[in-house]
This record gives structure tokens, sequence and C-alpha cells, in this order.
């Protein structure tokens, strides 16, 4: 098991009403068949993500894979308690705010990691009386949410409580010595008080396959089901190495959760060894997730082999030079995706002329009643001079805000195709966008994006 791993708004008033309702999705994608993992995953409803270390992302290579093939990331070490309260009633959020600062820029979910642990844990916690350590923990839980309301997806609120063998018995720790069995319960109870919106999850390893360990959380899932206490998903880590390789019955357990009414998620993916051997079982992990319909989306645990807690396996879809590896080619195509090369998985076309140009479209803000949408035209190998993008619009959605673009729309005022205001000439490989602000009417789909032409 790991210890230490490693939009632009409308104007005027409605920017302020949209900023103050808006809750970023980070839901990404391509319009058609996707070049990127994040592009390719969101086209079958899931997220693809990875583990992110705040003291890369000055790494050019490092920053610049993360950007172009994950669409969420959960800080490696940057949001646990040694982290974030070194000292008692002292929070520090710097390395971890460098993180969701970079993954809202680039409108990325983000997956909260953890709030109650047994590792990583300051020494002032383990020296509480049970009382305090209740007060500790609760305290802990809220000043960390309270800090990220609205920002975070999904909490890993509780991590790993579970021994590892046939006893299924609870973890030895602070929390269970002092507080018993219940404070897992009261942990989520708190979560919920603090964020209602973010997603609450149980995380842990080794629970991969149906097993003493896996029976005994999916007993827990199952109890806090039928009494109302909140969960909304289980984390499985999916750890994987020649000892303890891709259960068989790994796609039956996270449906038997599933079962339940609970999410799934795949947290921390990696999976050691490599060429094809390493590829099909990357391929059958992501399959497995497909497979299973609240399974919501996957996490690899790290960009690099070069930066990755288990580097001596190489467990990684990229090489330590940022190289594509076999395995990433796997997990592509069983998304659906295109290894092909430039772009070719955008929406794109041309005029005729030899010009072309792809599009990719994030919604990048989502409320109750209405979202923010916006689509990046990029042009090809050869400059452009002009593009049009199609947008359906699934009614009833209306369109109440359309910026740097110029839209004409058909008589039935679903279709709206858009042209540059005055960002119509783009150099080679250059990009823009245009936005718009939608108004739901009890619909939440995506619009869908049709191909580029460009003049």
């Amino acid at each position: 098991m790991r210890t230490l791993k490693g939009a632009r708004p409308a104007v005027g008033a409605l920017t302020s009403v949209l900023l103050a309702a808006a809750t970023v999705t980070a839901l990404s994608h391509s319009a058609s068949a996707a070049d990127s993992l994040a592009s390719a995953a969101a086209g079958k409803g899931r997220y693809f993500g990875t583990a992110v270390a705040a003291n890369h992302l000055g790494e050019a290579a490092y920053a610049n894979t993360l950007d172009q093939e994950f669409g969420a990331v959960t800080p490696e070490n940057e949001m646990k308690w040694d982290a974030t309260e070194p000292t008692r009633g002292a929070f520090t959020f710097s390395a971890a705010d460098q993180i969701v600062t970079h993954a809202q820029s680039k409108a990325m979910k983000v997956r909260g990691h953890t709030l109650v642990w047994h590792s990583q844990l300051p020494s002032w916690v383990s020296g509480l009386g049970a009382a305090d350590l209740r007060t500790a923990m609760n305290n802990h839980i809220t000043q960390v949410m309270q800090h990220y309301k609205g920002k975070i997806y999904a909490w890993d609120v509780v991590n790993e409580a579970f021994q590892d063998g046939s006893s299924g018995a609870r973890r030895s720790s602070p929390f269970q010595d002092k507080l018993g069995d219940g404070f897992i319960e009261e942990a989520f109870r708190t979560a919920r008080s603090v964020d209602p919106d973010a997603k609450l999850c149980y995380n842990d390893y080794n629970t991969d396959g149906v097993n003493a360990k896996s029976t005994a959380v999916y007993n827990m899932v199952k109890d806090f089901r039928s009494r109302g206490v909140p969960i909304d998903c289980v984390g499985f880590q999916s750890h994987f190495n020649s000892a303890s390789p891709v259960p068989s019955d790994y796609q039956a357990n996270l449906q038997r959760f599933a079962d339940l009414g609970v999410d799934v998620q795949i947290t921390e993916l990696d999976i050691e060894g490599s060429g094809s051997a390493q590829a099909t079982n990357y391929g059958n992990v992501v399959k497995a997730c497909l497979a299973v319909t609240r399974c919501t989306g996957m996490t690899v645990w790290g960009i690099t082999d070069k930066y990755s807690w288990r580097s001596s396996g190489t467990p990684l879809l990229f090489d330590s030079n940022y190289a594509r590896k076999p395995a990433y080619d796997a997990v592509l195509a069983a998304l659906g995706g295109s290894t092909g090369g430039g772009g070719g998985g955008d929406n794109g076309g041309g005029g005729g002329t030899g010009a072309t140009c792809t599009v990719t479209f994030a919604r990048t803000a989502d409320w109750n009643d209405g979202y923010n949408g916006e689509v990046t035209v990029k042009a090809g190998s050869s400059p452009i001079t002009g593009w049009s993008v199609p947008v359906t619009f699934p009614a009833p959605q209306k369109v109440t805000a359309l910026w740097n673009g110029s839209p004409g729309w058909d008589a039935g005022g679903t279709v709206a195709t858009v042209r540059p205001t005055y960002n119509g000439s783009l150099a080679a490989g250059a990009s823009t966008s245009f936005g718009f602000t939608v108004a739901k009417n009890g619909s939440s789909a995506l619009p869908t994006v049709g191909a580029c032409t460009a003049s």
C-alpha cells in the first residue's frame, strides 16, 4: 500500500450571479471519437483522472501531459492531515490550493484525499484522549471541507479502516481504538453536514475482488445505506502487480457494491509491468468499469513512471520521458478513443482549401437550473481565416447568453451555427474559444458539438 507518493464568464450582472451560483463540474469531452484519456472517458460518461503532486506542476512536461490527457485530479499528499493541520487548529492549504486552482483553470474534477486516515497523521493527534480526539476529528473534517466547499467533486472521507487478511476486522488506529466502530459513521455524518453536494466515499486497497476484507466493507456500506448514513461512493484503489494481479471477479465485485445504490470509483490505479501484459491488464480494468453503470470514473496514481511510488515497477501509462506506453494505447482503445496523432479524434473539418480546424467542448460550470459551456476551436497544420461550428442544444434547453462568437439559429431554435466575431484568424495550431450560458429547463443533457469547418 502506498504511503507518501508521490472559463470566460458572461458580462455584467449575469457574471456575478453565475459565479455565485455555479459549481464547477469539470465534465470535459470531445464531441466525437476522442484522442485523449479525458475526452474518451467523458464520451463514455466517466472521468479519467490522475494523482498530482504540487511540486511537479512547474515541470512543463508534467503539466502539459496532465492538461492534455486527464479530466480529474487527486492531490497525492497535499490534503492529508499532516499537510493541512500539522499543528492543532493551525491549517495550511497552500500546496493543495495550487492543485485545485490548476484543476479549476482546466475544468477538471477534483477528488479530495483524504480526511480521516490512520497514516500521515501529525503526532499530536495520537496523543489525544477520546473526547478530545472526537472534537479534533470533526473539526478537521469541517475546516478542510469548508475551505474547499463547492470545489470538490468527491471526498475520500475515511481511508483504509479495515485490516488485511481473513478477519474482516477494523484496523487498529487512534480513531478505531479510542472512538470505536462508530467513528466512520460519525465522520460521514459530519462531512455531509459541511458539504451536502460533494460525493462522500469510503476508500480502501486489497478490496478489488470478493474477499473477507471487501465483504467487511460491503457489509458496512449495506448497513449505512439501510440506516440512512450518508455514503455516496466506494473507492477501489486497484494497486496491482504479479503478486497481486487483477482479480478475476473484479467486475463482479464492483457490481455488487453498485447494487447497494452507491457509485464505485477506481481511485489509485497502477499496474506494475510492461509491454503487452501490462497493456492487457489496464484494458481489462477499464472494461470492467465501463461494464458497471455506476462506475463513474478512474484515476491512475500518477502521470509518469519516474515519480511513481512504485517507480521500479514502471506501473503507469507514461514512461519516465512522458512517452505513451502500450498500456496507454490499451486504455484509450478500451475507452473508444483513437490513438491517431494530430488531434484526429476531435471534431474537425475543412472547407476544401487545406484549412482545417478541430473543436473540443467543456461544461465549465453547473448549477440547478443552468450551466456554462465552452467550445475551443483549434486550427490545424495551416493558418485559417475563419471557422464555423454547429451546436445543437437539447430541448427544452435555451441559450441565455453567448460570447466570443456570433450564432445563426435554425428555424426550431435548437441549432446554433457559431462563427467568429473578432477571433476568426488563427495561426497554425493556435486556438480560440466561445462560450454560452444555458437554462436547463429540466434537462441536464449535454449539447452536441458538430464538426468545425475552416476557411
